[in-house]
């Protein structure tokens, strides 16, 4: 039975045979020790054994009745597809008034001619490193010219292969050991001398891949690089090339003496779990254990702290040695302070002024790793005035990534319902582990002018887009196990993850992506079938950043870096159709394909998604 008839017919049934059904607690009541209701699952059930209260025969009767009209109504549900439903393995009944008032309400939006625009953008969390990745800057050629000399040093170093002890001293290396032996550390004297000193910066040093796996000068810049200070919005940083450090690096002496204050003069007031604590950073790191980095020996493990600081100090001094290599100090460092103003200090106001100005006719927009100085600036701008500014009810603070909603306050008047992003993360299949993280997932309910129930969820996938389908699953899940939520129209923007060419079973293809979403009657702003050629990030690293087993070529960016498919705005198949949908990597609506981004005019590494939606009624369905 299909069409409109087909569809009341079937109303008809269900709520006659629903009627009668829900008789039999009445009916049994005065006979069963024990029975159980619901308003999804009928339970009947009783204790004892034969042989005591039988019956009469008017309530036999009766219940034979019931019970051939149950077996009736679940041949229909089955002849009709709607047993699953009824049984518990598809969606719950929908609340007929909420069903109705849904309905309505895409009536009311097409007669009205309303759409509905949609943006999704993974802004990117600041990164503190402005030259680990290639960026397009038109404007002053010197940032091409210093990244290509740092490359050609770092893979054809030639007569540049110099040894350690000529870049960090025999001075820098005592003074070093007086520092370390007077806050109780072991002597590593030993291995400066046998080891260190004499090994090539380039070739023994910088590109020694046990050295890497090791993690002796990763592992103290990834603790020290950048630290958040209590009372303070400006991060303390080392002083290196390699992050937002402020002082003159235009010579080795200038940097030593900068860098020893820093490591073991400077306390630093910093959160931790347990409360706050005031530390310099020798303090702060960690030693490297065996058991979780197998290429350390046992006698290395014993020294790890002193050794990861002496293997630190050598690093930043080859980084501060190769960029007055390769540039004129007053060259370089102006580059680097107008990339830290736009790419780091003022990325924050950049990107809202940006939301602000260009897609503030959005009705909906869903961000990604967002801060929570973010939220803080966006409610106090006219952003705020302008939109329903949603936060996770529990917030990332420690990584300070989390996925973010603006609902239009005249789109939606009455703002946000109710977040459901628990419902969602306890909808996943169990003995299953997704990888995400608190804060990538927000999931919320509102109703706009029209009437029509949405729930919208923003997303930030993991790196290799594992977490994406489950995530789509639970969302799915949650709203067709609620009456309430599965009357709801979904829009979903995210940061899938999403791969052209996915590693199989490490990555997310992108087309078995789609095909995940449509089967459960969803579609994109890109079809059902996306382009997988359609990229929405164009990013790869330099070699100014600790893992240069990831550094690209300037000629091999395009081919190497990380440029894919990775942003989607999904919404029911039934409920909407895209009428109009563009990305934009430069804040002007427009894409420049084949460009790295960010730039300093665009300041995320994901290019912004934007869709406009409106409604499909019930004769199209039809």
């Amino acid at each position: 039975s299909g069409g409109a008839f087909g569809l009341v017919s079937r109303w008809l049934v269900h709520h006659s045979v629903i009627s009668l059904i829900v008789k039999v607690p009445q009916l049994f009541l005065d006979h069963q020790p024990t029975m159980g209701y619901d308003r999804r699952n009928l339970s009947i059930y009783h204790r004892g054994g034969g042989g005591g209260n039988a019956l009469p025969s008017s309530y036999r009767n009766k219940a034979l009745l019931i019970i051939a009209a149950t077996a009736l109504y679940t041949a229909f549900l089955y002849h009709s597809g709607g047993a699953g439903q009824f049984l518990g393995t598809g969606p719950v009944a929908p609340d007929p008034n909420l069903l109705e008032s849904a309905r309505l309400g895409l009536s009311n939006m097409a007669a009205a001619k309303r759409k509905l625009e949609i943006s999704t953008w993974n802004i990117a969390a600041i990164n503190n490193n402005p030259f680990e990745y290639w960026i397009t800057y038109d404007e002053n050629p010197e940032y091409e010219n210093i990244m290509t000399n740092i490359e050609a040093f770092l893979e054809n170093p030639g007569e540049n292969d110099v040894k350690v002890s000529e870049v960090f001293t025999e001075d820098m290396f005592a003074e070093l050991e007086k520092r370390m032996d007077g806050v109780g550390w072991d002597n590593i004297r030993g291995y400066w001398n046998k080891d260190f000193k004499d090994r090539k910066i380039i070739s023994g040093f910088m590109k020694d891949p046990l050295l890497g796996s090791k993690r002796l000068a990763s592992m103290p810049d990834r603790i020290t690089n950048t630290i958040n200070v209590v009372g303070s919005d400006e991060p303390v940083c080392r002083p290196t090339v390699i992050n937002m450090y402020g002082g003159d690096l235009g010579n080795l002496k200038l940097w030593w003496e900068a860098w020893e204050k820093f490591m073991f003069d400077t306390p630093l007031t910093i959160q931790t779990k347990d409360g706050t604590r005031t530390d310099p950073p020798y303090k702060m790191l960690q030693p490297i254990k065996k058991a979780k980095y197998p290429d350390i020996t046992p006698e290395e493990e014993a020294v790890s702290l002193p050794l990861q600081t002496m293997c630190g100090a050598i690093f930043d001094a080859i980084l501060v040695h190769m960029m007055n290599t390769v540039s004129a100090p007053d060259v370089w460092q102006s580059l680097k302070k107008t990339m830290v103003e736009n790419l780091n200090r003022q990325k924050v106001p950049h990107t809202l002024d940006i939301l602000e100005k260009v897609y503030v006719a959005s009705d909906i927009v869903t961000l990604q790793e967002v801060s929570g100085s973010f939220i803080e600036q966006a409610r106090k701008r006219a952003l705020g005035q302008q939109y329903w500014i949603v936060s996770p009810g529990e917030m990332d603070a420690v990584r300070d990534q989390n996925s973010v909603i603006f609902l239009k306050k005249e789109t939606f008047p009455a703002g946000p319902s109710a977040e459901i992003t628990a419902l969602v993360e306890n909808s996943f299949e169990e003995g299953v582990a997704v990888p995400i993280a608190k804060g990538d997932i927000l999931a919320i309910t509102a109703t706009d002018r029209d009437g029509i129930p949405f729930v919208v969820t923003s997303f930030h996938g993991d790196t290799n887009g594992l977490a994406t389908k489950p995530v789509l699953s639970a969302i799915v899940k949650a709203m067709n196990s609620d009456s309430t939520l599965v009357t709801h129209k979904l829009v979903f923007g995210l940061d899938a993850n999403t791969y052209e060419k996915a590693k199989p079973g490490k990555q997310q293809d992108v087309l078995e992506w789609a095909d995940h979403y449509l089967s459960y009657g969803l579609t994109s702003c890109w079809g059902d079938k996306p382009n997988p050629s359609n990229y929405t990030t164009f990013n790869s690293r330099t070699y100014l950043q600790p893992q240069l087993n990831k550094a690209c070529k300037k000629s091999d960016k395009r081919a190497n870096g990380d440029v894919n498919p990775k942003d989607f705005i999904l919404f029911g198949k039934k409920d909407f159709k895209a009428t109009k949908t563009w990305k934009d990597n430069t804040g002007e609506k427009k894409y420049t394909e084949d460009m790295a981004f960010p730039t300093l005019n665009f300041p995320s590494d994901h290019g912004i998604l934007a869709t406009v939606l409106e409604p499909i009624t019930t004769t199209e369905i039809s």
